[in-house]
């Protein structure tokens, strides 16, 4: 069956912040998806983010990640029992000028009454022959309540012109 996107909510900065929150997410999809386009404002080539659902600062969340950067180096590890999704790699402020990195967050069956499971995939850019990465996370929450809310919290400020658009997935 095809599926559909609907756009529920988008937020794309006129000036920085420090976090981004989709609240009140409808429990009418099957799916979510987040698209985003960010750089930081941390002085360096690449800068992070977190996420978190619901405000739960609860140690429900683990991920294994594979991280490829330089062109040539890979990177792997396991986080357990976190209290928030990490490392969400971005563009710092050092990086190519105007250089926005972009990725997206799968989040399928999210008002299931078992643990969740996320997909995390990003890109970073530099315009070099370092600082290049590419991240893919596969993500678990383990928590009973549906996603009804997420934050997003840089390491340091999302910059000007960083957009997030959240899209709920219907099967047709």
């Amino acid at each position: 069956m095809p599926s559909t996107y609907t756009l529920i909510s988008s937020n794309v900065l006129g000036s920085s912040a420090a976090s981004v929150t989709f609240s009140a997410i409808p429990s009418t999809y099957t799916d979510l998806v987040v698209r985003f386009s960010v750089r930081g404002d941390q002085a360096s080539a690449i800068s992070d983010f977190t996420l978190r659902f619901n405000s739960d600062s609860g140690s429900n969340y683990s991920e294994t990640r594979l991280l490829g950067f330089n062109g040539t180096n890979v990177l792997s590890d396991r986080l357990s029992s976190q209290t928030n999704i990490q490392n969400i790699t971005v563009n710092g402020s050092t990086s190519t000028a105007s250089t926005f990195s972009n990725g997206e967050i799968y989040l399928p069956n999210y008002t299931s009454t078992t643990s969740k499971p996320i997909s995390v995939f990003d890109v970073v850019e530099n315009n070099s022959a370092t600082s290049n990465q590419l991240l893919a996370d596969a993500a678990l929450y383990r928590n009973s309540t549906a996603i009804s809310s997420m934050t997003f919290t840089a390491n340091g400020n999302f910059v000007s012109g960083s957009s997030f658009y959240l899209y709920g997935i219907s099967k047709s």
